[in-house]
């Protein structure tokens, strides 16, 4: 049956991951009220690792607690938690449990060491028309499909801030896995972000949910993730305050990530850069968001258009390569895009004849 293909809930897939974190319930073995507990879920602290990834600021500004219960808490998180150093050796240990989703092309996933990697942040830009958008799509069912290295699939959060999120293109790729279309669109959770800030507020809701269902979830996208700040936020005057918001959200996105063993993945935009026609560069045109978000993505893949139909991504960044990437081209439908007849396929090898050969 096609249900089968398409993995849903495996409760003992669940128990296996929820070693991955201590749930913020067993401070009232310390001493912390239920009460207090449940205002740090309120704003999506659900782990002990939680509050050690939060600062005191930023408890004492959730309401109802003083700084005494937030030193309190803070105490009781380091009796569960040693805040101490790992061996080489012992995190080498604990990245095992990294794991990749497949892009669905042999060739990207190469590119990408494997494909998008669990526990840090992919971000994919370029301008319009380049397959940020489709790759989401993609994404959003290769994830649910067993894969290499045990890997057995889960659920993804949706955040949409450009209302591109289209379901019927997931009914089409389903169509090329042979997986069954309801259970694809059940499995995907979707929200539509209005403001940066309820982007943000969205967050609280994200690390509910990975909590509330351990290990089930796998894949949180947000396209795209600089949006809502471009119109929220314009002028030189407000860069600084922006770029501010943007560090938070990227540091809240990390956290998530490593917190419960999820990959992010985040597409962007491009802006026209004013200064290169003077230092004669050869594409004036650069991803938005600045170093901010250069150093909070782990992996930047570059997608621009080639000749024709032919999309052409290249790692821009990636610890692994040292900042010297490949590239890879594929043509449109490749990337999962339209056929000339106006079919959606899934990704597909990028190693089609029709792609030139890239130095």
């Amino acid at each position: 049956m096609k249900e089968d293909q398409v993995v849903l809930e495996e409760p003992g897939f669940q128990d296996e991951d929820e070693s991955l974190f201590q749930d913020i319930d067993l401070l009232q073995k310390h001493g912390i009220n239920v009460a207090d507990i449940k205002k740090l879920k309120s704003v999506g602290i659900c782990t002990i690792k939680g509050i050690q990834m939060t600062t005191r600021r930023a408890l004492c500004n959730v309401k109802g607690l003083s700084e005494a219960k937030v030193d309190k808490i803070k105490e009781a998180a380091n009796k569960l938690i040693e805040p101490g150093f790992l061996t080489a050796f012992e995190y080498s240990e604990k990245r095992k449990m990294v794991f990749h989703i497949t892009t669905g092309s042999q060739e990207f996933d190469k590119l990408l060491g494997g494909g998008i990697e669990s526990m840090a942040i992919t971000e994919a830009f370029g301008e319009f028309r380049t397959g940020k958008t489709q790759l989401s799509h993609t994404l959003c069912v290769t994830a649910q499909l067993p894969g290499a290295g045990g890997y057995s699939g889960g659920k993804i959060i949706f955040i949409d801030t450009e209302n591109t999120f289209r379901p019927d293109r997931l009914r089409d790729i389903a169509d090329r896995y042979n997986v069954d279309h309801n259970a694809v669109l059940d499995n995907v959770l979707y929200a539509r972000a209005y403001t940066s800030e309820h982007q943000m507020e969205l967050l609280d809701y994200v690390a509910a949910k990975f909590h509330e269902e351990a290990g089930i979830f796998k894949l949180l996208i947000i396209d795209s993730i600089m949006a809502l700040f471009r119109v929220d936020f314009s002028g030189r005057g407000e860069l600084a305050e922006r770029q501010q918001k943007l560090a938070q959200m990227l540091s809240r996105l990390q956290k998530i990530s490593e917190e419960y063993n999820v990959a992010v993945f985040v597409t962007n935009q491009m802006t026209a850069d004013p200064g290169a026609t003077m230092t004669f560069q050869a594409d004036p045109k650069k991803p938005i968001g600045g170093h901010i978000l250069a150093h909070a993505s782990t992996t930047r893949i570059s997608l621009r258009k080639g000749r024709g139909e032919l999309r052409i991504a290249k790692i821009y960044d990636r610890p692994e390569a040292g900042g010297h990437g490949g590239a890879v081209g594929a043509g449109l439908q490749h990337l999962g895009c339209c056929h000339p007849a106006g079919r959606v396929a899934g990704l597909q090898d990028s190693s089609s004849s029709s792609c030139p050969s890239l130095t």
